[in-house]
């Protein structure tokens, strides 16, 4: 069976997490797009894991993960990562095999996206990682794939500054590369997990353009980037906070506005941890968004979703979330592409009452306190998806299944 876990929003949902519960189920993990611009964050016990490139199921004994052809790869950040990883006591070797068809981003590719960053009209608020030169350079068809630099003719094509650099790499990484095509077919009998990066709301297509990431971090992304057909994915998982943030420029029709919500986002922040894993950026933070949370889930065909950070909430007295946009005076509940039009939205706000008591010992759905169902309830009728996985805290003991998404039904 193979599974698919989404961002639902604008990333930082708490994807690591998840894929990281699921992954107990399944033999392969798959991160499918992005690169070292992702942060996703997995707390067993004591231990606080920090990841970029390798999958998240990394940290599950016995699992081997592989970066996909979808993902472009830093192969300094890589090796750092991986020996934080050996050092926190995580036994990796054997474990990792990289897509011979996934591109590679070069050093000079980072100043490069920094100083695009700085002549644009509206800048993007990139994370400066060369993302973005790397997805546009594998466009124009001017890329570096990992298999290219395993033939002589082409690697004795490049300048000598990069083939200094990818000569660092060239040993280490030889055993992990794998035609991924035929390592899928494999393996087609076997329990996958894909793991996304980002989130909908930034991908390239779907998301608020120009201010997205270069890459597809919607449903269909995996099967592009696992090198496996559209029919070949089972079931597909929406991850979404109780709330909404956004890291960098673009449009957030729900930020809290300190006028009107007083010290609110500072609040969720802290409560939340609400900062960049990858560049330390205070996440900005608003009211749910049921309109692009909708949105989200039918243009991604999304099965359930998994509802983080609902104990963020704890000790709200009342709680909001957005169930229509306001435009030019109008009301709709329609996502619009127009970035003029979503910069200039107000927000149509709908109340629940708090429940006032921590949530993060409950282990069953019943547990919850009433009000918190019904916060529940409410998403799920607006979004007509059924929420499977509530997160009441950010250990991985914190949380509730009803419905396994490995389960066929």
């Amino acid at each position: 069976m193979r599974v698919v876990v989404i961002g639902a929003q604008w990333g930082d949902e708490g994807k690591g997490k998840i894929v990281d519960f699921l992954a107990e189920e399944s033999s392969l993990i798959i991160r499918y797009a992005g690169g070292a611009n992702a942060g996703h964050t997995i707390v067993i016990g004591d231990n606080t894991y920090k990841l970029h490139l390798i999958p998240s199921g990394i940290i599950s004994p016995n699992k081997k993960v592989i970066l996909g052809l979808g993902m472009v790869i830093d192969l300094e950040s890589m090796f750092n990562e991986l020996k934080t990883l050996s050092d926190q006591g995580i036994s990796w070797q054997g474990r990792i095999f990289i897509a011979d068809r996934a591109h590679i981003v070069l050093p000079r590719y980072k100043e490069q996206d920094k100083e695009q960053d700085k002549q644009r009209k509206r800048p993007l608020g990139t994370t400066g990682r060369g993302i973005g030169i790397t997805y546009a350079l594998k466009a124009a068809r001017d890329g570096i794939r990992v298999g290219d630099i395993f033939e002589e003719k082409f690697f004795t094509s490049l300048s000598e500054a990069d083939k200094t650099y990818l000569n660092q790499y060239k040993p280490k990484i030889k055993e992990m590369v794998i035609d991924l095509a035929s390592f899928m077919h494999q393996h087609k009998h076997e329990n996958i997990l894909f793991e996304g990066a980002q989130g909908t709301l930034l991908d390239l297509d779907l998301g608020t353009y120009p201010f997205v990431s270069s890459g597809m971090s919607c449903a269909a992304g995996a099967a592009i980037g696992g090198a496996v057909g559209p029919k070949g994915i089972d079931t597909i998982v929406g991850v979404c906070k109780a709330y909404s943030t956004r890291v960098g420029n673009g449009p957030f029709p729900t930020q809290f506005n300190t006028e009107r919500e007083g010290e609110l986002e500072n609040y969720i922040r802290e409560v939340g941890r609400e900062y960049g894993v990858t560049t330390g950026r205070p996440r900005r933070c608003g009211y749910l968004d049921l309109v692009a949370l909708r949105y989200a889930c039918f243009t991604n065909s999304i099965d359930y979703l998994a509802l983080t950070h609902l104990d963020v909430y704890d000790e709200i007295e009342e709680i909001h979330c957005c169930t229509a946009y306001k435009i030019n005076g109008k009301e709709t509940k329609i996502f619009p592409a127009s970035i003029d039009k979503l910069e200039n939205t107000e927000p149509v706000l709908k109340s629940f009452k708090g429940w006032k008591k921590s949530i993060k010992d409950c282990r069953r759905y019943d547990d919850l306190p009433v009000q918190a169902q019904e916060y529940v309830s409410f998403i799920e009728q607006y979004t007509a998806t059924k929420i499977g996985i509530v997160s009441v805290g950010y250990k991985r003991a914190e949380t509730i299944i009803r419905d396994n998404p490995w389960t066929k039904s």
